[in-house]
C-alpha cells in the first residue's frame, strides 16, 4: 500500500444488542484535527442516538458513510483517521475495503426483497496464508496496540505496508473479515397495486422503531401470553398524593417536585414484585432467573419511537426519588440523550396510557421479562357500599400480560392482588 499510516474506524457497537446503526450527524469535517475523546459523529443505535468518540489523536482523512445513512452493519468502515495533517490529501479517493450502500426513501408502496451480497476485500488474497509460527512479525506500533486491544494475532495478518509490514488498517480489516464475510442489502420494488392507492408519503423507519417492531413481533410469536385485569380504587391514594404534594410545595428544598399517579404505580409494582417474586423473573430457555430487586422499565413515547428507560431498584426508593428519576429519564428519552445503560436490563415494565383517556389495554411482554403492566386512565363509577347505599368512586383498570412459561395464572392473580392492595392503601408500602 502507498497510503500513509492510518486507521479505518468501523461502525461501533454502542449497545449490547446493536447490530446496525446510522450516522445521524458528522461533528468533524475531513482535515479536522481530532483529540482522543472527541465526538466524531452521532450514531443512531437500536436504543438511542449516541456519540462516536475517538480513541486516539489524529486527523479525519476520509468519511466513508454519508450523514443520514441508515442500516449500516456494525463493523462496516465509516471513516479514516491518519496521524499527520499532511497525509490527509492522500485519502481523497480512498475507497473502503467493504462497500456500504443506503437506500433512499421511495415515494411508492414497496415490498422488500433481500439478497445476499458478498463483501469484497482488496486484501483478501494477501491473507490467504498465515506466517509460520515463531517467525518475526514486522508491524507498526499502532498496529501492535490495535491487535492487542482487539485480540488479533499478528502472525495471522498479512501486511500491506512497505516490505510486508503490518499496519493498523491490516489489523482492523482482519478483525472485520473474521467477524463476517457477508452482508444483506435490501432491494425494493414498487407494489403492483400501488396505482390503486390514494396519494401518500413514505416515512423511513428509524433504527429504534425497526428494532422495536422486530422484538415485539418476536415476542407475540414466541411468548405464550395471557392477560389478567383488575380494577383499582384510587380515592385513598389520590388523597395521600394531594397531601404529599402540598407538603412538597411548602418545602423549598423540594425544588418544585410533584408526585404523580404513575409514581405510585411504579412504587406499588416494585413492592408487589418483592411480595410475589415469581413474577420478578426472566425466561432463559433452560432456567428461570428470579431477581432480588425490582428494576422497573417505564415506557416513554418519543418522536424517535418507543423508549423504555429503567428505574433501578425502584423497590428501595421513596416516591420523591422515583418521581425525580422518572422525570429525568423521560426528559432524556425525548431529547435523545439516553445511554444504553439507561435502557439495558429491567425486570418488569409499566406502560401507562391513562393520560390519553384509554380505559384499558393489553401490552406485549418485553422478553426476557416475564410480565408487563398496562395501565388505563382513572374514571368515576357508582358502586354499592358496605351500608347498602351507593357512592361515586375513582377507579383505574390495570391489565397484567404474562409469559405463561414463567408465570402461572394463579401467580399472576396474586401479583395483581398485591399491587391492588398497595395502591388502594399506599400506607402499607411503608411497612
Amino acid at each position: 500500500s502507498t497510503l500513509p499510516e492510518h486507521v479505518v474506524l468501523p461502525m461501533p457497537a454502542l449497545s449490547p444488542t446493536m447490530e446496525r446503526g446510522g450516522i445521524a450527524r458528522w461533528h468533524r469535517a475531513i482535515g479536522d484535527e481530532i483529540k482522543a475523546g472527541d465526538a466524531i459523529a452521532d450514531v443512531e443505535t437500536d436504543k438511542a442516538t449516541m456519540a462516536m468518540e475517538a480513541t486516539d489523536d489524529g486527523y479525519l482523512a476520509a468519511i466513508l458513510v454519508p450523514e443520514g445513512a441508515t442500516d449500516v452493519e456494525v463493523g462496516t468502515p465509516v471513516c479514516v483517521m491518519c496521524e499527520e495533517a499532511s497525509a490527509v490529501a492522500a485519502f481523497k479517493d480512498y475507497k473502503a475495503t467493504e462497500t456500504v450502500t443506503t437506500e433512499p426513501a421511495k415515494s411508492a408502496v414497496e415490498t422488500a426483497v433481500t439478497m445476499p451480497v458478498v463483501r469484497a476485500s482488496t486484501r483478501a488474497t494477501a491473507r490467504m496464508s498465515a506466517r509460520a509460527s515463531g517467525e518475526r512479525v514486522f508491524a507498526s506500533p499502532l498496529a501492535r496496540r490495535l491487535a492487542e486491544e482487539r485480540g488479533v494475532r499478528l502472525e495471522t495478518v498479512s501486511g500491506s505496508g512497505p516490505n510486508g509490514r503490518v499496519i493498523a488498517e491490516d489489523v482492523l480489516t482482519a478483525r472485520a473479515s473474521s467477524a463476517s464475510e457477508a452482508v444483506t442489502h435490501t432491494v425494493v420494488a414498487e407494489h403492483p397495486l400501488s396505482k390503486f392507492f390514494p396519494d401518500f408519503e413514505d416515512v423511513s423507519v428509524s433504527a429504534i422503531k425497526r428494532v422495536t417492531a422486530e422484538r415485539l413481533t418476536e415476542s407475540k410469536q414466541q411468548v405464550p401470553h395471557f392477560y389478567l385485569t383488575v380494577d383499582v380504587r384510587l380515592d385513598n391514594m389520590m388523597g395521600i398524593r394531594e397531601t404529599l404534594n402540598k407538603q412538597l410545595a411548602d418545602d423549598k428544598a423540594a425544588e418544585g417536585a410533584k408526585i404523580s399517579v404513575n409514581d405510585f404505580i411504579v412504587k406499588a409494582s416494585a413492592k408487589a414484585l418483592l411480595a410475589v417474586p415469581d413474577v420478578n423473573a426472566s425466561w432463559l430457555g433452560d432456567k428461570i432467573r428470579k431477581y432480588k430487586k425490582a428494576d422497573i422499565s417505564v415506557a416513554v413515547q418519543t418522536e424517535r419511537g418507543l423508549m423504555v428507560p429503567i428505574v433501578r431498584s425502584a423497590c428501595c426508593l421513596g416516591l420523591k426519588s422515583i418521581s425525580a428519576e422518572v422525570k429525568s429519564l423521560a426528559g432524556r428519552a425525548r431529547s435523545g440523550s439516553l445511554t444504553p445503560q439507561d435502557m439495558t436490563g429491567g425486570t418488569f415494565t409499566i406502560s401507562n396510557l391513562g393520560m390519553f383517556g384509554v380505559k384499558n389495554f393489553a401490552a406485549i411482554v418485553n422478553p426476557p421479562q416475564a410480565a408487563i403492566l398496562a395501565v388505563g386512565g382513572a374514571r368515576k363509577e357508582v358502586v354499592k357500599n358496605a351500608e347498602g347505599g351507593y357512592e361515586e368512586v375513582l377507579v383505574m383498570s390495570a391489565t397484567l400480560s404474562c409469559d405463561h412459561r414463567v408465570v402461572d395464572g394463579a401467580v399472576g392473580a396474586q401479583w395483581l392482588q398485591s399491587f391492588k392492595c398497595y395502591l388502594e392503601d399506599p400506607m402499607t408500602m411503608l411497612l
